[in-house]
């Protein structure tokens, strides 16, 4: 969002992404107060935990909404004011925050894995049709950080295994190249760096901030 130079300015706003109302109601509201938008970052809360047989059609349609459908309308509706601002500031960017289970599937995360490669696959796309017009579109696969939502998961697997949550984080932390969990500044620098303006000439790329842990090639 553009700020006069200098100056730092921050507007809090409620938005639910699963609603496309919502998503066009906030966006008008940011060009509002801001004039503007260089920086899109797209982000939801992670879905329930679980396996094939633990979810109806809701759940994964509910699963698609919050990760998938959420980054796609949210995009949609900010595109044309990154096209401005690309022609106007020469800085337009999209980062979409997904999971290292886009890439590497983790068991019990089925809604995840599914929803989350679904962002891969439009990043890639949109990535390939807005570059020509100035806009950078990356993506950005957080693995194990220490946010509430993996205080959720590691409470679920205490009550499912029935060990302490340090042996739980412990684990998790063993199938890391470095010997910790993440935190969240160290996603935040990822995403920022993206966002500048050193990252002009950087775009499709998907970044995982895991340390580590994701052990494919591709």
């Amino acid at each position: 969002m553009r700020n006069a130079p200098g100056s730092a300015r921050v507007v809090p706003l409620v938005c639910d992404v699963r609603r496309e109302e919502a998503i066009e109601r906030a966006i008008r509201q940011c060009i509002e107060e801001f004039g503007g938008i260089n920086v899109l970052i797209t982000n939801a809360a992670g879905p329930p935990s679980g396996y094939v047989d633990d979810f109806d059609a809701d759940a994964w349609r509910d699963a698609l909404e919050l990760n998938l459908l959420s980054t796609i309308n949210l995009c949609r509706h900010a595109l044309p004011h990154l096209r401005r601002a690309a022609e106007e500031t020469d800085h337009a960017r999209i980062v979409m925050i997904a999971s290292i289970s886009a890439k590497q599937p983790i068991p019990n995360l089925y809604l995840s894995n599914v929803s989350r490669a679904g962002v891969l696959g439009f990043s890639k796309s949109l990535a390939e049709e807005v570059g020509r017009q100035g806009i950078t579109v990356n993506t950005v696969l957080p693995g194990f950080t220490r946010t509430e939502r993996l205080r959720e998961l590691a409470e679920r697997a205490r009550e499912a295994t029935g060990k302490r949550l340090e042996e739980v984080e412990e684990e998790w932390t063993k199938a890391n190249a470095l010997p910790e969990l993440g935190e969240p500044e160290d996603l935040a620098a990822a995403v920022a760096f993206l966002a500048g303006a050193r990252a002009r000439y950087i775009t499709g790329t998907v970044l995982p901030v895991d340390g580590g842990r994701s052990k494919h090639l591709l």
